[in-house]
């Protein structure tokens, strides 16, 4: 099974509990903490994590602390993940490291429609659609890598 980490679940719920309180100027990582139920240690260690990677802001001061550094609807899921996990992608195929098999691989030009899909589908989702739930006719279009459907076993595409 592919899943991302429980931190970056985590990270995700922290920055929708920040973009669902657009008047609320800025939030400590006590408050965080105690609002969304989670660890202390780590939110603040995502808060620093989420900082650094340009998606919060944060300011000192007895009236400081984290606020979101662009508008919810500018920051995708994709960038959340690749901020707190790197690159998304659930193969290492076209990566930073090289496969050992990568030149001969009969696959790998699959595998990178399918980590094409679903970056696609994570950049079209944004904080500010965290924040609400989604209606099947409200959910970003999928991403079409430009191949015609399959049709079932047996049956014909038209």
């Amino acid at each position: 099974m592919f899943r991302m980490t429980k931190m970056t679940d985590y990270g995700i719920l922290l920055l929708a509990h920040i973009a669902s309180q657009p008047d609320r100027p800025a939030f400590t990582a006590r408050e965080l903490a105690q609002e969304t139920h989670l660890p202390l240690p780590s939110v603040g260690k995502l808060l620093k994590q989420l900082s650094h990677g340009g998606l919060l802001a944060s300011q000192r001061g007895t009236r400081g602390g984290y606020s979101l550094a662009r508008p919810p609807r500018e920051i995708t899921v994709a960038s959340i993940i690749a901020t707190l996990e790197g690159p998304v992608s659930i193969t290492e195929c076209g990566g930073a490291i090289r496969c050992e098999h990568e030149s001969f691989c009969a696959t790998k030009p699959n595998w990178q429609i399918i980590n094409d899909t679903i970056r696609a589908s994570l950049e079209g989702l944004t904080l500010a659609d965290m924040t609400r739930p989604l209606t099947p006719q409200a959910r970003p279009p999928a991403f079409s890598p430009g191949l015609p459907a399959r049709a079932p076993e047996g049956r014909s595409a038209l």
